[in-house]
């Protein structure tokens, strides 16, 4: 079972239900060393200050504030400590809303809420509260010494809390748009809700894998062994792009995805 990361309640009302946080996701990727080419020693990095060139424990690095004029002020443990923070121990539920009206790209982290002792029961009722509605809470939490909104939903038999971007972390995307006078032809719109609905069905995560991952893993795996690694096919070299009609490579598209659908079926 994963060590919890936070400790508090949520309350909605005059509800308040006890609860642990833990981490809902894991990256899960080969990770490597930096090491000397020349003889497989490990690189280590030593903390230097620029002023007296001298090395830095741990304990006696600051934070410091770059103003940008010149100026730079060193902030103490207890500089953070004195900040407002009422959702430090606390995650109260000011407003309900549909969760398919969030933009995605305010979604930042996932973790599971764990009811515990007397919370079980109210825990459970917010659940199936949630569901019947078909709504989620918004909050604000304090993790890691920074408030951050937070969306509580039900996931099966589970709370999960998203932490979210703030409205000003989120960049503006116009920049990427195309140009507007450019329009799709209604043979190309056809082809490609076409090849759309041949390829649509219900999202199941189990059907995808890491295939770099895996590749990756084979390569640290035969150099291990001392297994010379097969030299590249031809056949997985990139080719050039090439400039191709659209409503061309759309049907091929779909009758690609008709062929699989009907050899899987």
């Amino acid at each position: 079972m994963p060590r919890s990361l936070w400790k508090g309640a949520v309350s909605f009302g005059l509800v308040t239900i006890p609860v642990k946080l833990y981490g809902a996701t894991e990256e899960k990727d080969v990770t490597f060393r930096q090491v000397h080419a020349a003889d497989g020693g490990r690189i280590k990095y030593r903390r230097v200050c620029e002023v007296c060139g001298e090395e830095v424990p741990y304990e006696d690095i600051a934070k410091g504030y770059d103003a940008g004029d010149g100026r730079l002020v060193t902030l103490e443990a207890s500089d953070f400590e004195d900040l407002p923070l009422p959702s430090a121990k606390a995650i109260e539920i000011v407003q309900f809303v549909d969760p398919d009206a969030i933009d995605p790209a305010y979604y930042a982290k996932s973790y599971f809420l764990e009811a515990e002792g007397p919370g079980v029961k109210p825990y459970v009722l917010l659940r199936e509260a949630l569901k019947q509605a078909h709504r989620a809470g918004i909050v604000k939490v304090a993790l890691r010494s920074r408030e951050t909104l937070a969306l509580v939903r039900p996931a099966g038999d589970v709370l999960m809390l998203h932490t979210m971007l703030w409205p000003d972390e989120l960049r503006d995307g116009s920049f990427a748009a195309p140009p507007g006078e450019l329009q799709a032809s209604k043979a190309e719109m056809a082809m490609a809700t076409m090849f759309i609905e041949q390829l649509s069905g219900e999202f199941d995560p189990g059907q995808f894998t890491d295939a770099y991952r895996e590749a990756l893993e084979q390569v640290v795996a035969a150099k291990l062994a001392g297994v010379p690694l097969p030299a590249e096919s031809a056949a997985s070299a990139p080719k050039d792009a090439e400039v191709v009609d659209l409503v061309a490579a759309l049907k091929a598209s779909v009758e690609a995805a008709k062929k699989r659908r009907a050899a899987a079926g």
